[in-house]
């Protein structure tokens, strides 16, 4: 009912007016609630948290860690926040977010506008201490001031800082918006990179930390990417950010405008890179799949390629947080099709 009333009105507003209109609604609660109980063949543990389910909501949605109460009451089986930087900023020039409602996808150039890492561990204090769903498992997306020219010290200021707080953490080297970001990606950069990291949440915490990838790799690439993870010890990997290619199908207008990428056309990179991943790591280090997820069926073909959770954003914009429980829904279907018991059996069976 939400879906159906306020969906159409909020795609008559810019995008980004949208976006903001809809984080004060549920920063306000107006629609929280508790979480459904889980379901057992949904249930798995993952680096030693115990996943309701394996439907999670991607970083980019709450840049702020405002709505995480509303967002695990639509029953996410987790939401992941941020990208938060250490000082505030404001990201690129507007307007940055493009929607292509015949094709369903998006296409942002925001550059990690977000209130700084104080305003964010406020809001996110707040939620632990008394949030309606303050048991539900939150991870924090960290990223770099577009101002800072040691790459490695703002990462570094917040796997320390945020490293007690959250349930994982991310480390976002894969935004298209940022300047100079991707080269991170690159090995000779990336494997000293990700150690300094590992010692630092180490001394810290025992949080998992994963890393974020773009979808724009090649085999060589992405093959020394995975081998640079496994090397640097990190618990597991985001697969993928956004993409600066533009498909044929969208519209020349909407393809025109610079940014990353969204929607269904990420959903084939995506899923072979996942199951690139999941190959090179011999299926052990744990994957979340992201990039047109917005069916039972778009989800279920990321944890058959080796994704033992996926995310979605996209896929809210056009069908409202129903989308979350229709996904679950869908996947219990096809896990009892396929004769599996619990989801975690049906992981990487088309990589293998």
């Amino acid at each position: 009912m939400i879906d159906k009333i306020t969906l159409p009105l909020l795609h008559l507003i810019d995008p980004e007016k949208a976006h903001d209109l809809t984080i004060k609604v549920l920063r306000y609660g107006l629609f929280t609630r508790l979480h459904d109980k889980p379901v057992r063949s949904l249930t798995q543990s993952i680096c030693g948290l115990q996943f309701p389910n394996p439907v999670g909501l991607a970083a980019g949605f709450d840049k702020n860690a405002e709505t995480m109460d509303a967002m695990l009451g639509f029953n996410f089986g987790f939401v992941e926040i941020g990208t938060v930087t250490p000082l505030p900023q404001e990201g690129n020039e507007k307007p940055r977010v493009f929607r292509d409602k015949g094709s369903k996808h998006v296409i942002n150039r925001m550059g990690f506008p977000n209130l700084g890492a104080d305003y964010f561990e406020g809001n996110y204090q707040d939620f632990r201490q008394s949030g309606e769903n303050f048991n539900g498992i939150v991870g924090i997306n960290v990223g770099k001031n577009k101002d800072q020219d040691d790459d490695l010290a703002d990462y570094v200021d917040l796997v320390h800082r945020f490293g007690k707080q959250a349930d994982y953490l991310t480390v976002n080297i894969s935004s298209p918006n940022t300047p100079g970001l991707r080269d991170l990606q690159n090995p000779e950069n990336l494997l000293p990179f990700l150690k300094q990291l590992v010692i630092v949440r180490n001394a810290r915490c025992k949080t998992p930390l994963f890393v974020k990838f773009a979808p724009d790799l090649d085999d060589d690439q992405a093959i020394a990417i995975a081998q640079c993870v496994k090397k640097a010890g990190v618990d597991g990997v985001v697969l993928t950010n956004t993409t600066l290619e533009r498909p044929s199908i969208l519209p020349k207008s909407f393809a025109s405008q610079t940014g990353g990428l969204s929607g269904p056309a990420l959903q084939n990179k995506s899923n072979y890179l996942i199951s690139l991943f999941y190959k090179e790591t011999g299926g052990k280090l744990p994957i979340i799949g992201v990039g047109g997820v917005n069916s039972a069926t778009a989800a279920y073909d990321k944890i058959k390629a080796g994704a033992s959770l996926v995310q979605l954003y996209t896929a809210l914009i056009y069908q409202g947080p129903s989308v979350v429980k229709k996904i679950n829904n869908g996947l219990i279907e096809l896990l009892e099709k396929d004769g599996y018991s619990n989801i975690s059996q049906a992981i990487g069976k088309d990589a293998k």
